[in-house]
């Protein structure tokens, strides 16, 4: 397990470090080869579309002069590349990592271990490869509106199959804990019945998987127009917190909660969350108002009621889990209370039994 987590969180940052540098020259060339294109077909004074000033020279190879709009069969042909790709490498690497967990001599881990193990290191994987993009992607967009990224809506689009995978991924776990816990020895349950306690247990996080895919998904597609890439960053930054929630949830599942790794790693999910999930929201209203010349308080009033909304409904649950993860931190530093003398063994004070 410490194996797993370790070379997720050490291979794919680096890996996405060389392919941001390997990218960046690529594409520097075919930018500035449409940046002169552009220029050699317009008159040197004409002004850029909605603008008053003439057009400025390229200053940075991710920010660029928006092409002519794509074709919807071109359109559809470069999202489905991202998607086929992500409905490839998740389920692919939960697979990889169950049956290397079930078959590596050394290991040779039984079916529920593996497959609840797997699903939190693709979880902890995915988190890593998105929360990289996003930094990648917010500190790269200097104009917080206008500047664009590849990797926005790149990762996007490949994350989508991420969601869908890690609903039928928790079943699977949902199903194995049953099984570990030894319910199945009161007598069978229907496939039915356990998938209503699964969606009982994990109705919040399976609304916020479908969300994601049904309602975020299009629009950052669609309805962004290219615009906003730096809050999709920041937004993508807010899976930092997951490797930890994650090996959080496998240390309790294995009664590991009393150890020295799971009070450290109780730390660090409280830091990580309450910074990249909750402290977000405020640091993106706060980027629009500098950007805007507002003040903090008034960029709410600033915005349209939808981006509110949208906010708003983003923030709730993260407020909810926030909430659950502080009430686990207060039950797992609270001293534990002393032990009634008169309760030991069944005997009172002096070695009296007790009727």
């Amino acid at each position: 397990m410490a194996v797993i987590f370790l070379f997720s969180c050490c291979f794919f940052p680096n890996f996405f470090l060389a392919l941001r540098w390997a990218l960046y020259h690529t594409r520097a060339l075919g930018m500035d080869q449409l940046h002169a294109i552009y220029v050699a077909a317009k008159p040197a004074s004409e002004p850029l579309p909605g603008s008053k000033q003439p057009l400025p020279a390229l200053h940075h190879p991710h920010y660029h002069v928006q092409p002519p709009s794509l074709s919807p069969i071109r359109l559809q042909q470069e999202m489905f590349h991202p998607l086929v790709a992500g409905g490839i490498v998740f389920p692919g690497l939960f697979l990889l990592a169950k049956n290397s967990l079930k078959r590596l001599p050394w290991l040779q881990w039984d079916e529920a271990d593996a497959v609840i193990i797997s699903a939190r290191a693709v979880s902890s994987i995915q988190a890593v490869m998105a929360s990289t993009a996003g930094y990648i992607v917010f500190s790269s967009c200097q104009h917080v509106i206008d500047d664009q990224h590849w990797l926005t809506s790149a990762y996007t689009e490949f994350a989508v199959p991420y969601f869908i995978y890690d609903i039928y991924a928790m079943f699977l776990c949902h199903w194995h804990k049953y099984r570990v816990k030894g319910h199945e020895a009161a007598g069978p349950r229907s496939l039915r019945t356990v998938t209503r306690a699964f969606l009982h247990k994990e109705f919040l996080m399976v609304l916020h998987h479908l969300c994601m895919v049904l309602v975020c998904f299009p629009l950052s597609v669609v309805w962004r127009q290219g615009k906003g890439d730096f809050f999709l960053g920041c937004m993508l930054m807010a899976e930092l917190s997951t490797p930890f929630v994650s090996l959080g949830k496998v240390l309790i599942l294995y009664k590991r909660q009393h150890t020295l790794l799971h009070k450290v790693n109780g730390l660090l999910m409280l830091v990580t969350f309450f910074c990249c999930r909750i402290l977000l929201f405020p640091y993106m209203y706060r980027a629009y108002g500098r950007h805007a010349g507002l003040p903090l308080h008034r960029v709410p009033l600033a915005l349209p009621p939808a981006y509110n909304l949208g906010a708003a409904l983003l923030l709730a649950p993260q407020l909810y889990w926030f909430g659950l993860i502080c009430r686990g931190a207060v039950r797992l530093f609270r001293p534990a209370p002393p032990t009634d003398p008169a309760l030991r063994n069944g005997h009172g004070p002096g070695g009296r039994a007790l009727d």
